[in-house]
């Protein structure tokens, strides 16, 4: 068998995706197998992989190729969101870029275009998966607006408006200039900007007096209907009741007290402007105040506001302070910070407006999703995130659905004239003909009077049921493949889409399948570059995830990625990480190398060295596979890979292989290779879910293997009972070669000169003579021998209690033996203290697990036994 020198990822991950799609391993289909299902969070249509993508990702990937070899019937579904914000725009620029224009276009032929563009683009990120390793079942693919899912939200829809769920009404909305469109409160960026804080006078519409309000928007001035200040507010109590002019348009307003009005901001009275901001709205309600809408939809001032007609909103405002000063209005400005809304799609300011919109009530559809998460049917990985839900829950507001697009599923509402309740509501037209005729009473009525909604439904109106739609479990809530795979076990995503997609989920869960769309939600960090910046194009600190894999491989940058991603913190990033998983491809594939390299003589009897250690690293391996277990159990996925990176690098590199080693060109016996063989055929399994690649490439190429059989199905080693104790002596072992090996370097005594070690137990330490082979092999001595005395002339150390003693002649420094003597004492008398004070502590010793308690203990015992041998070395010295 002819092994590279060299591994070669590029070859070799084109090679075994193509075999694993070919034979079919990533597809599920319902059988009496356990099932194990991930959903993917779609990305949007418009995407190409970033750093968040690579990690969500490769987590997900971790989690189903696990399941699949742990022998559950593993599926995960891949798709893409249609994205209404973003594609609209996408596609609005590439029109502008062939000088058309969207409003020169019908609504059809501007989907024309769209679904074009969707052809055309729409499939990138998923390709780029591939690349990653993603093994989803590709022949599921789903798109949100496939005709099933589409058909799936219109039903949703007219379901919750015949339950009178969905109502229609004008309300404050978040209104975004640039795309023309509502968007939701979750949609919202709120920054800190340096403002400016304008005082401006209202005089009384009698008199010379004035009310002097502050206000960080003088553009608005221009649709004021109100000022308002507190009712206890003694410095403007005698104009309760009184009328003040607004500035430049001289018209006259109420001064109206509440109590809403935080008297220690600004001047303590505020303009009221129920059009453009939310508190001034509810304010407008209660006191039953005039609403003057002074913007069109791109941000300019309408006919409204009577003066800066026409002018965009910012460029309002610098124009409209001049004329106030002119007109005595103004008293002073001063410089501000203050929070703004910004549009997450398109970074436009946004503007409060009212808005005749679409709702959905959320305070009685949300009520099984707030106790079921914190009941812990639905369990937040990790939990921190419970209360931040928790808070967002208990103050959810109704979900303003609709959005002022052309691309995304449009709400089937049909009208039928212009009141504001001739409209009906159906899943076609056919059945919005039959509905207005029962409503009208006209049987003549035909479709030609009625008239669609222009507006789509928010996005997220249709991922809210993607657990459910990908399995058709809406048009057929009875099939094969809901009734399997539903709920889902875990769900990998972003905590910043915690409330407006995956309680939503949670929320459509209950009320369409009267149980829970998952078991976990796992909450990766964001990923941040060095400096704590979130990585993103615009900042120019985000590479690009396919050249990152030409660079270090796709293993490289999974473990490069996963080595520093504890769920729910954030992973600041660093290509050193991937260089980091290569080097460990790099590492894994020597080894192999290195065990494929030696000749095996079946006459051979297996060395004594050799036996010990298979012995130990048979408990090592099944401990790993217990720990590695555990993390999983925690969803603590990085640090389940690094429990197998450190066995695999560590334990299995530096010490096993280093044991079993034959001489330069000597043969090693069967019974070694076959055991070391099997030990690599288990890491690899460990590995596999982590790095598929090289482990696949590997796998194959260990023996001889027949087409249709790979690693990513072959069954995961089921951990077996171990030695504690064993593993406990072997770190023993460790600790004398290492002691060996210092005193080689110390006293420059070539690697290849044999050497005598002295060995003197103790009643507090005792010599594991079964480990000797360990030692003599790694530590290259020529004998051991026990004393009872400490001899001359050589160098000392200790380890749990036994003393070491390496004779090394005329080379022996007492001067420096003393000063590392006594260094080393003073350390562990600190220990002691450290070890003392944490069993000292009541409350560790009571609450704390047993086992933590009696290490502690054990700990003690050690360091005082190693104490009392140190004293009487340093004493014997000193006294020489």
């Amino acid at each position: 068998m002819n092994i590279p020198s060299k591994y070669d990822p590029v070859s070799v991950e084109d090679k075994w995706y193509a075999y694993w799609v070919e034979q079919g391993f990533f597809k599920s289909t319902p059988d009496d197998r356990e099932p194990y299902c991930i959903v993917i969070p779609p990305p949007n249509v418009t995407g190409v992989l970033h750093m968040g993508h690579m990690l969500n990702n490769t987590l997900q990937d971790v989690l189903v190729r696990r399941a699949r070899m742990q022998g559950r019937n593993a599926l995960w579904v891949p798709g893409t969101d249609h994205a209404s914000i973003a594609t609209e725009a996408r596609v609005v620029n590439m029109l502008a870029e062939q000088g058309i224009s969207k409003n020169e276009l019908t609504r059809e032929e501007f989907l024309k275009y769209a679904w074009e563009w969707k052809e055309k683009h729409g499939g990138i990120i998923l390709e780029q998966l591939k690349k990653l390793g993603a093994s989803c079942d590709w022949d599921r693919t789903r798109f949100t607006m496939d005709e099933a899912l589409s058909e799936s939200v219109i039903r949703v829809f007219v379901d919750l408006y015949n339950k009178g769920k969905i109502y229609r009404g004008v309300r404050m909305v978040n209104w975004d200039p640039r795309a023309l469109t509502a968007v939701s409160d979750e949609e919202v960026i709120y920054r800190e900007v340096k403002s400016k804080l304008y005082y401006v006078r209202y005089f009384l519409e009698e008199g010379e007096d004035a009310v002097t309000i502050a206000t960080t928007r003088p553009e608005t001035i221009l649709g004021d209907t109100a000022v308002c200040v507190h009712p206890e507010d003694e410095r403007y109590r005698k104009f309760h009741g009184k009328t003040v002019m607004v500035p430049l348009v001289n018209r006259p307003v109420p001064i109206i007290v509440d109590s809403y009005v935080d008297m220690e901001f600004g001047t303590g009275a505020l303009k009221i402007t129920p059009a453009h901001d939310i508190n001034d709205y509810e304010l407008g309600i209660k006191h039953n105040l005039q609403s003057i809408d002074i913007f069109n939809d791109d941000g300019t001032l309408n006919d409204a506001a009577g003066l800066l007609v026409g002018e965009e909103r910012f460029r309002a405002r610098e124009l409209i302070v001049p004329e106030l000063d002119r007109a005595g209005n103004l008293v002073k400005t001063e410089d501000y910070v203050n929070k703004v809304g910004y549009s997450e799609r398109t970074d436009a300011v946004i503007e409060p407006k009212l808005s005749l919109q679409w709702f959905l009530e959320m305070k009685e559809l949300s009520k099984p999703a707030l106790e079921n998460v914190l009941n812990d049917n639905i369990q937040l990985q990790p939990s921190k995130f419970k209360n931040t839900y928790r808070h967002w829950m208990e103050n959810v507001k109704d979900w303003c659905i609709s959005r002022q697009l052309w691309w995304g599923h449009r709400i089937p509402a049909w009208y039928y004239g212009e009141g504001p309740n001739d409209f009906v509501v159906a899943a076609s037209v056919e059945e919005a003909v039959k509905l207005a005729r029962e409503k009208t009473g006209n049987g003549a009525l035909t479709s030609d009077v009625l008239r669609q909604d222009e507006d789509v439904l928010d996005t997220w109106f249709s991922s809210w049921l993607w657990p459910i739609s990908v399995f058709d479990g809406i048009r057929y809530p009875d099939n094969e493949d809901i009734n399997y795979y539903y709920p889902t076990n875990d769900l990998v995503t972003a905590p910043e889409i915690l409330f407006f997609w995956v309680a939503r989920m949670i929320i459509a869960g209950y009320e369409y399948r009267n149980e829970k769309p998952f078991d976990t939600v796992y909450l990766t960090g964001i990923v941040r570059d060095h400096k704590r910046r979130k990585m993103s194009k615009s900042l120019g600190n985000s590479p690009d995830p396919i050249e990152l894999m030409k660079k270090y491989s796709a293993d490289g940058v999974r473990v490069g990625m996963l080595l520093c991603s504890p769920a729910g913190n954030d992973l600041l990033f660093d290509e050193s990480l991937t260089e980091q998983g290569r080097n460990f491809s790099n590492k894994i594939w020597n080894a192999f190398r290195l065990v494929k390299s030696w000749k095996v003589d079946p006459d051979l009897e297996q060395p004594a060295h050799s036996t010990e250690a298979i012995h130990w690293f048979t408990a090592r391996i099944n401990r790993a596979l217990r720990k590695v277990d555990d993390q999983f159990n925690k969803y603590r996925i990085s640090d389940a890979l690094m429990i197998i990176y450190r066995l695999f690098w560590d334990d299995f590199s530096s010490w096993y292989l280093e044991t079993v080693k034959p001489a330069y060109e000597a043969p090693i016996d069967a019974a070694t290779y076959e055991r070391t063989i099997g030990f690599m055929d288990q890491l690899l399994h460990m590995l596999h879910p982590f790095m598929p690649f090289i482990t696949e490439e590997i796998w194959q190429l260990i023996k001889r293997r027949e087409k249709g059989e790979s690693l990513m199905i072959s069954p995961m080693p089921e951990p077996e009972g171990y030695s504690r104790k064993l593993i406990g002596q072997f770190e023993e072992v460790k600790e004398v070669v290492t002691g060996i090996r210092g005193i080689r370097k110390d006293k420059n005594i070539p690697p290849r000169e044999k050497i005598k070690l002295l060995v003197r137990s103790s009643a507090n330490g005792t010599y594991h003579s079964r480990l000797e082979p360990v030692i003599l092999k790694l530590a290259n001595l020529s004998h051991t021998e026990r004393v009872s005395d400490e001899p001359a002339d050589a160098v000392s150390f200790i380890v749990k209690n036994v003393e070491y003693f390496v004779p090394v002649g005329d080379m022996l420094d007492r001067g420096e033996e003393l000063k590392k003597m006594e260094a080393e004492l003073e350390y562990t008398r600190g220990f002691l203290t450290s070890v003392r004070k944490k069993l000292d502590n009541e409350r560790f010793v009571q609450h704390a697990p047993e086992a933590i308690v009696e290490n502690e203990r054990q700990k003690l015992a050690d360091a005082e036994g190693k104490i009392a041998v140190l004293e009487a070395q340093i004493n014997r010295l000193r006294s020489r």
